[in-house]
């Protein structure tokens, strides 16, 4: 590895493992990579296999290339690149370029008439909703709150729920869903 290869790892592991609040011993533990060979990592002087990269990248849920990159302030992602997919006519589009642990990020595009079922999350999962555009209606068990431009829900995800579009226009919304950790 070169020499700049190994400072970038160095660097992006130590930046990444303490931005989730891991020790090294804890990136350890769940990686399954010994705690020596990750400080070996950290100091630059390593020299990994794939399989020790591909183990540290998955727990810190971000692509190998990020680890061994150089650190960069920002990326640009065109709007082509990012994720979509339609379901039930509601066009939903990823937000978040890359993996984040526990985090979905999206907007919906809403057709007039269109509803959207979402499955119920773990125990301790949040999400909000911003209604961006139109009107958009989200029932959950017994409630059913009504969100016009501008308005946030802040909800409770351990029940599915539907979004529906009652409005004369498109609506579009954002939804912002944070999982709870595993165990909680």
């Amino acid at each position: 590895m070169s020499d700049r290869t190994s400072s970038n790892l160095a660097a992006n592991l130590k930046r990444l493992r303490e931005a989730r609040d891991l020790t090294q011993a804890e990136l350890a533990l769940r990686s399954g990579v010994p705690r020596p060979t990750v400080a070996h990592l950290e100091t630059g002087g390593a020299n990994p296999t794939l399989s020790v990269l591909t183990k540290v990248a998955d727990t810190l849920q971000v692509p190998i290339e990020r680890l061994i990159t150089s650190p960069e302030s920002g990326r640009l992602h065109r709007a082509g690149t990012l994720a979509s997919r339609t379901r039930n006519r509601v066009l939903i589009r990823e937000l978040l370029p890359e993996r984040a642990a526990g985090l979905s990020f999206e907007r919906l595009e809403f057709p007039t008439g269109t509803r959207l079922s979402c499955r119920a999350g773990p125990a301790g999962t949040f999400q909000y909703v911003t209604c961006e555009s139109g009107e958009l209606e989200l029932s959950s068990g017994d409630d059913t709150w009504h969100l016009e431009r501008g308005d946030v829900l802040a909800l409770r995800a351990e029940q599915g729920h539907v979004l529906s579009n009652r409005g004369r226009r498109k609506a579009v919304a954002y939804s912002l869903l944070a999982l709870a950790p595993l165990g909680a």
